[in-house]
């Protein structure tokens, strides 16, 4: 996605050769026109496949989601990293954390999620894929099957990408760095 790859040159900045940081426009400040483009992208990347829920972990992933299921026209949960007081019934899952160096459970409350929804995954980025592999655990125990994961922002050379794809899930990612130079301010993307 032109705007998206726009975004990430002028406004990302980069930690070091493996964090791309982008608070300015996607998961601190947001950029509500360009998240407003990237619902549409995934619901035109999504639209045939019978979605009854787009689900996210909190809370980078919830702007995207949110305009992915709007236009979908179906319900939006989203992953909580802690299990409030006022959930009865939860499903847990454990993920570990790129950004945070730290594993943590992650929760959702069983009645949101039953046996026939076709869940939307939707989120900011993948890197490693643990926190969707946490999420496939809590779906797949819930019944629901996952038809697809739209992410903004893939690291390609990292290998949640591969990870997730080799498990016959359709991963649809609007941006693929395959490398940064923090050095100099260079990202390469992959040609999609």
């Amino acid at each position: 996605m032109k705007a998206l790859k726009n975004a990430i040159e002028t406004r990302g900045h980069f930690i070091n050769d493996e964090v791309l940081k982008v608070d300015a426009f996607l998961n601190h400040q947001i950029d509500c026109s360009l998240v407003d483009e990237m619902g549409n992208e995934f619901y035109e990347h999504f639209k045939n496949k019978g979605i009854t829920k787009v689900v996210t972990i909190e809370s980078s992933g919830i702007a995207p989601a949110y305009a992915t299921a709007i236009r979908l026209n179906v319900p939006l949960i989203f992953i909580k990293k802690t299990q409030p007081s006022t959930m009865i019934d939860p499903a847990f899952a454990e993920v570990f954390s790129f950004t945070k160096n730290k594993t943590y459970p992650i929760c959702i409350e069983k009645e949101y999620l039953k046996k026939g929804d076709k869940v939307l995954f939707i989120d900011d980025f993948l890197a490693n894929g643990c926190a969707l592999e946490g999420l496939i655990d809590i779906v797949k125990s819930s019944g629901a099957t996952i038809e697809g994961v739209g992410i903004a922002i893939e690291k390609g050379f990292q290998k949640g990408g591969d990870l997730i794809r080799g498990k016959g899930i359709r991963v649809e990612s609007l941006a693929i760095v395959d490398g940064m130079n923090a050095e100099t301010g260079e990202v390469f993307f992959r040609e999609q």
